[in-house]
């Protein structure tokens, strides 16, 4: 189960027309919104990336505008783990449960969580908080994260977990956020 203080939620790559591009994305960019306002809710650090901003442009602002004090770390390669400063600011927050929303299921979410499997974090996928360009696309990514060793969840379940409880002073808060 995940806990408040082990897990930290890493979103990669909202970006310009690639964000636009992809599937069902209107209930997509809802769900990465909630999971962020979630995060931010529980105190939970936040992680963000984007795939070579200068071609693809920046976080697109429906994301943007949750992410206020998050460093954005700008990448070349697929898996943001293969970042030296992803890979730091990560290891620096010493928090083993990633959560993990992104851009596109097949490519950068997938190599991010199979280098982060590899490195001995527990993965959970927010799946109604990942897409690519096509569902198949995002259906086999899913898959071959689940198949890898990460665990698929959704935004609600994550948040409703790290909780634990209604009796917490922020459930109202997380209430808001997911209704």
């Amino acid at each position: 189960m995940l806990t408040i203080e082990n897990s930290a939620l890493v979103i990669i790559d909202f970006q310009g027309n690639l964000a636009q591009a992809m599937d069902n994305r209107e209930e997509l960019f809802i769900n990465v919104q909630k999971i962020i306002k979630g995060a931010q809710a529980l105190g939970i650090p936040v992680l963000a990336t984007e795939q070579i901003p200068a071609k693809l442009g920046a976080t697109i602002p429906e994301i943007a505008q949750h992410l206020s004090g998050v460093k954005i770390i700008a990448k070349e390669s697929f898996s943001c783990w293969q970042n030296g400063t992803f890979n730091k600011e990560l290891k620096d927050l010493n928090r083993m449960q990633i959560l993990i929303s992104g851009i596109e299921a097949h490519i950068c979410v997938y190599q991010t969580a199979m280098d982060l499997v590899g490195a001995g974090y527990e993965v959970q996928i927010v799946g109604d908080a990942v897409s690519s360009r096509t569902l198949s696309n995002k259906l086999t990514g899913i898959q071959k994260m689940a198949a890898g060793g990460a665990i698929i969840t959704s935004a609600e379940m994550a948040l409703f977990e790290l909780l634990k409880t209604a009796a917490d002073p922020r459930a109202k808060q997380i209430f808001q956020i997911v209704k």
